[in-house]
């Protein structure tokens, strides 16, 4: 498959900071704490697109695209994950990640590409990272997980002005398997909070694991 992201997917991602694109069939799903999730019902996967606009305080947009970024500390903050690593396959790059699941639903993997740019727009910063599943024969299906295919994300970032920043996210993945409704709806409903929380306690412990790793 195409592994590139095009110049217009990053400008579509980091125009959402400015002005939410939610025609018709979008539907406000929840919004707690400052974020709103949309939701759009896909009527050939039978499951959702999501879309999330909020804000992380106190979390520099620089920093949270750095901590977003950094696989190795997200080993250290995010429970969910239970294998995470980029693989290097001659030229090609792609990401390898185990998601736990609770029992006795089996555990989730995905292979992806993703690409980060920083964006200089008319004097703002915008950071931009959009991912997307791909297909390579090194990272074959392995018993225990279930791999999930087209798993879709994008993500833009920048300064709210103050201290903190705003963040837009898009969002889809077909898990595969029979997962309860509840367990989706709690995972939209519950787990994005609670996932933008845990991502704004990892900014700003980010320098102490930083700091660990250089001595």
């Amino acid at each position: 498959m195409e592994r590139g992201f095009s110049d217009r997917q990053f400008q579509e991602a980091w125009r959402e900071l400015d002005e939410p694109v939610l025609p018709g069939p979008w539907q406000l799903f929840t919004e707690s704490m400052g974020i709103q999730i949309y939701r759009l019902y896909d009527e050939q996967s039978g499951l959702y697109e999501y879309k999330i606009y909020g804000g992380l305080a106190d979390c520099p947009p620089e920093l949270c695209a750095d901590v977003y970024m950094d696989l190795d500390y997200r080993k250290q903050w995010d429970q969910y994950v239970k294998e995470l690593r980029e693989d290097t396959h001659g030229e090609e790059k792609v990401i390898y990640w185990e998601v736990k699941y609770p029992f006795p639903l089996s555990n989730r993997d995905y292979v992806y590409v993703r690409e980060r740019r920083d964006l200089d727009m008319d004097g703002r910063k915008i950071y931009v990272v959009l991912a997307k599943s791909a297909s390579v024969s090194h990272c074959p299906e392995k018993s225990g997980a279930i791999r999930v295919n087209g798993y879709k994300q994008s993500l833009a970032i920048e300064s709210d002005g103050k201290n903190g920043c705003k963040v837009f996210m898009y969002y889809f993945d077909n898990p595969g398997g029979m997962i309860p409704s509840w367990l989706i709806n709690w995972a939209a409903k519950s787990g994005v909070p609670s996932f933008l929380t845990d991502m704004q306690k990892a900014c700003n412990n980010h320098h102490l694991f930083r700091k660990k790793t250089l001595n």
